[in-house]
């Protein structure tokens, strides 16, 4: 457990440093922010047609109402701590590499999901937005990492190496007259 924790720690630490270079930010963080906007408002369009993007942003045509999708609203923090997590624990590569392909979709899944309802509520009422952006999807896209990781550890494979050898069953007692 320990050494899962300091290589969790020591894995996110690098990642987040990894992230915040401008070689990284320039060739993945800001390309994939604006394909998420790109990608959200193609889904809203299908409902909502006066809807574009631009970059980062996203706005409504009719009323004006814009967000920008900045860093910790991209999901990229989120999958960093999932993708650390997978990567500290014991398992074997191939899970760690299915684990992490179904974790992303997922996160970035419900980022998506959360980016399209703040665009609604924002355009409903600026306070709850800000409740909404700050709190409550910010909890949620935490939980659905935290989620995500733990149904991964359980669907593992058991490693026979760590099993606990099974007691041999108990011998009948032979009664004496």
């Amino acid at each position: 457990m320990i050494r899962f924790f300091a290589t969790f720690v020591l894995l996110l630490a690098s990642l987040f440093a990894v992230e915040l270079t401008p070689f990284a930010q320039r060739l993945f963080v800001m390309p994939w922010t604006d394909a998420l906007a790109q990608l959200s408002t193609g889904l809203i369009t299908l409902f909502d047609p006066h809807v574009v993007a631009s970059g980062k942003v996203i706005r409504s045509t009719q009323n004006g109402f814009a967000v920008a999708i900045e860093a910790g609203c991209n999901g990229v923090e989120a999958t960093l701590v999932l993708l650390a997590a997978m990567l500290a624990f014991p398992a074997p590569w191939w899970s760690k590499i299915k684990g992490i392909a179904a974790g992303v979709v997922a996160v970035q899944g419900l980022n998506v999901v959360r980016v399209i309802s703040l665009f609604y509520i924002g355009q409903w009422n600026r306070e709850a937005f800000e409740w909404a952006h700050l709190y409550v999807w910010q909890a949620l896209i935490m939980l659905d990492v935290l989620v995500v990781w733990l149904l991964w550890v359980r669907m593992l494979p058991p490693d026979d190496r760590d099993a606990t050898p099974p007691l041999p069953p108990p011998r009948a007692a032979i009664a004496s007259a």
